[in-house]
């Protein structure tokens, strides 16, 4: 049995313009921890390589989520989202300088407890994402 790729190209492309902008954060959280979980293994195999472009793919997604926040009507919320975000940047420069793992494990742990506050909200709620 040959597999389409084209067809699953399509989609994974209309999954995510059809996704609404709650399930995209979600989707973009999801990615990240999975990115991270990616770097940790790669450090705790010495693969500096892969360390390097998982830690680059979880800090892309984190400017996006930054890029997502909505500063003008996000208030606090979104102040303090951003300095968090950028908390889990900084860490993720300072793992990758010094294959640190459990730096990695922090921003699994903020991301995880970010997507779950964020998947509580429900679609319906704000926590300064536009």
């Amino acid at each position: 049995m040959a597999f389409n790729t084209a067809g699953y190209q399509a989609y994974q492309k209309n999954k995510y313009q059809t996704a609404s902008p709650h399930r995209l954060t979600l989707m973009l959280y999801n990615g990240a921890i999975q990115f991270a979980g990616q770097a940790k293994a790669a450090i705790q195999q010495n693969n500096i390589v892969d360390t390097n472009t998982y830690i680059q793919k979880t800090q892309d997604i984190i400017y996006e989520l930054i890029s997502s926040l909505n500063m003008k009507e996000g208030g606090e919320i979104a102040r303090n989202l951003r300095q968090l975000y950028f908390y889990m940047i900084n860490k993720l420069i300072d793992a990758n300088i010094k294959k640190r793992v459990d730096f990695i494990e922090e921003i699994i742990g903020l991301l995880n407890e970010l997507r779950e506050a964020w998947d509580q909200i429900g679609k319906g709620g704000t926590l300064g994402q536009s």
